[in-house]
């Protein structure tokens, strides 16, 4: 094998590991933030559905709006990329 076959072979299990590492990641990424939105909403609406505290609201609902519009994206990427690399 010359240095060119060697690096390909390199890069490509580099790409698995990072998908691997991807994956276990995942549930964080999406889990997490969807907790901090509904923590916020839940402290909003605990602390008497006051204007004082309706950012803490609209806070709440853009960290799940944007979690959702990311997120979609993301795992239907990782999902063809790890279809692709199986092949």
């Amino acid at each position: 094998m010359n240095k060119n076959e060697m690096e390909y072979i390199k890069k490509g299990s580099n790409i698995s590991k990072i998908i691997r590492t991807e994956i276990l990641l995942t549930p964080l990424l999406i889990i997490f933030p969807f907790v901090v939105g509904i923590f916020l909403i839940f402290s909003w609406f605990d602390k008497g559905l006051d204007s004082e505290y309706f950012g803490s609201f609209l806070l709440g609902i853009v960290i799940i709006i944007g979690n959702i519009a990311f997120d979609i994206p993301f795992i239907r990427s990782l999902i063809e990329l790890s279809k692709k690399n199986k092949k």
